[in-house]
């Protein structure tokens, strides 16, 4: 057999010098590899990140600062507050109940997810350290905190960090009310989450606070948040009630939600009946109405209608006209025979033509006829 070469023999030989190769060049590059595949996902977390910023960063009450704020959700509704008990590295401590909330403002992000809003300055209801906090309303929740201060507000420090707790729910989740007769006219139904929880962390759990949310058909929950006044020792447990109301008239199938931190603890589905009371009172006014108005026209026409009985009796004791001209007018006499008195006013009013006079009769001038032999 002859030995062919050509381009295939050429690749063939040519193959372990390139695996030996690749093989030195390696190890030179994999440190080089690691450090970028751990700086891209840094890089982007970071441009990802909701940051705020302050035009001033102390001001007194009925002052205004403008806040201004990137990298939040496109056309996104956020919330801007000034909180007390607070800083960027702990957060909210109390939750918004810490937070000036008559004097907050709303603001859309535009499509690149930046806004510029102003915000008078007012003092939250905790002493300071103070923040301005920036929330999403709606959709995915971010938040992001900027120090702040407000000039003449107490200062306090921070409570202790209890970060060592961990709650859960250790019982399933209960409403407990009955709804009252104006729920049944549509008032806002109102109920109690009763829920069990237990501390399976090292450290207590002091004045925790949770959110609730209310959520109908299709639609994401509407969370609001609710502050429990206790502490959970650690390997404790502890029975926690929640108010929970709804908007007036609302009825349907609802999912309450609870939720501490980031964690959904438990899910308590809640019907809600229809308030006949509403539709009841809709169709009494549907018909009432109605009939008032048509009695009241009713009495209206009635009061301005003119009064024809009266006129149809004078008109009929008036002579006519043309047959009483140019004949004697026959008086009525005062006394009234028994017979004129029982014929009523009717035959008494009505006029009687005087054709002859009772002096005139054909009877009484005319001639008696004779009998025979008579002279």
């Amino acid at each position: 057999m002859t030995r062919r070469t050509g381009p295939e023999t050429l690749r063939r030989a040519a193959s372990p010098a390139r695996l030996l190769l690749t093989l030195a060049v390696l190890p030179a590059l994999l440190p080089a590899l690691f450090l970028s595949v751990l700086a891209v996902p840094g890089a982007r977390a970071a441009e990802s990140a909701p940051t705020v910023s302050l035009s001033k960063k102390e001001a007194g009450k009925g002052g205004e600062i403008t806040v201004s704020g990137k990298g939040w959700r496109g056309e996104a509704l956020l919330m801007l507050l000034i909180c007390g008990q607070a800083t960027p590295e702990r957060g909210v401590i109390g939750g918004t109940n810490s937070c000036a909330n008559g004097a907050g403002r709303a603001v859309t992000t535009d499509e690149k997810g930046a806004f510029s809003k102003r915000l008078p300055v007012a003092e939250p209801p905790e002493p300071c350290p103070c923040v301005v906090h920036v929330a999403t309303v709606t959709g995915e929740q971010a938040s992001a905190d900027a120090a702040f201060t407000v000039a003449g507000h107490p200062t306090a420090e921070l409570p202790r960090r209890t970060g060592g707790g961990k709650l859960a729910v250790l019982a399933a989740t209960r409403l407990e009310g009955d709804s009252s007769l104006l729920t049944w006219f549509g008032a806002p139904p109102a109920r109690r989450l009763v829920f069990t929880v237990g501390n399976l962390g090292p450290a207590p759990v002091e004045d925790p606070v949770f959110e609730i949310g209310t959520a109908h058909g299709v639609y994401a929950p509407q969370w609001e948040e609710r502050q429990w006044r206790g502490t959970v020792a650690p390997g404790a447990r502890a029975r926690i009630a929640l108010p929970v109301e709804l908007s007036a008239g609302a009825h349907g199938d609802y999912q309450i939600s609870l939720r501490y931190g980031k964690k959904v603890l438990a899910e308590q589905p809640w019907g809600v009946g229809r308030p006949w009371g509403v539709t009841l009172f809709w169709v009494l006014l549907c018909l009432v109405v109605p009939a008032a108005v048509f009695r009241i026209g009713m009495a209206v026409v009635d009061r301005i209608r003119p009064s024809t009985v009266g006129a149809h009796r004078t008109a009929g004791a008036r002579p006519g006209p043309a047959v009483s001209k140019g004949l004697p007018r026959r008086t009525t006499p005062v006394a009234r025979t028994a017979r004129s008195a029982a014929a009523g006013d009717a035959d008494a009013t009505t006029a009687v033509l005087p054709w002859f006079t009772p002096d005139s009769a054909p009877s009484e001038n005319r001639p008696r006829p004779t009998t025979k032999g008579q002279a």
